[in-house]
């Protein structure tokens, strides 16, 4: 702890003290009633503490079940950070990618085509894109084993990106499978 820290403690201390001892001033005939209230009080404090702290981990959580409707129509939820998310299982693996429209490709990033078995030491990354970091070098790749909620996509032509990607992004070249995407109330629906 340094000066700063030892000034906020003793202010946190002395603040306590004068807010505790007007409390057992104005409750010391009913202390019954005052540990009540500093019941009461304590409680929604440990709430309002524990959701400020959880709220990144609740606002964060990225909603990526796609529903299958009655008119065979794929409906893809809003996320909380704004985008929309779908899992598709490659070689045996589930990948999780997002939505991108800005996006003319379907690009891979290195841990998850590790993840389906791809050398990436090995690639040939001839390839380049404009991103808005810049130009990054790609390599192409073909996904042959690729399914989305159990169906079968068939082979599915890919980018491995060389630079740093946090998530990888499903890009026009496969949205384009689709015969119209919708985006309303927060659902982004996708129609064969």
């Amino acid at each position: 702890m340094n000066s700063d820290d030892y000034g906020r403690l003793i202010y946190l201390v002395i603040l306590a003290v004068a807010i505790g001892g007007s409390m057992l001033l104005s409750y010391r005939g009913a202390l019954g009633r005052l540990a009540q209230q500093l019941s009461i009080w304590g409680l929604i404090f440990v709430g309002v503490a524990a959701g400020y702290g959880l709220w990144s981990d609740i606002s964060a959580g990225r909603p990526r079940i796609a529903v299958l409707d009655d008119s065979g129509s794929l409906q893809v939820p809003q996320a909380a950070d704004g985008h929309y998310y779908l899992t598709l299982t490659i070689n045996g693996q589930p990948i999780d990618f997002m939505i991108d429209t800005g996006a003319s490709e379907v690009v891979l990033s290195q841990a998850d085509a590790t993840r389906i078995g791809i050398d990436v030491a090995t690639l040939n990354y001839f390839g380049e894109a404009s991103t808005a970091n810049g130009p990054v070098r790609t390599a192409r790749v073909t996904l042959q084993d690729v399914a989305l909620a159990g169906a079968d996509q068939g082979a599915m032509r890919a980018w491995v990106n060389e630079g740093e990607l946090d998530i990888s992004l499903l890009g026009m070249s496969y949205l384009r499978r689709f015969s119209s995407m919708q985006f309303s109330d927060g659902i982004l629906r996708l129609t064969r």
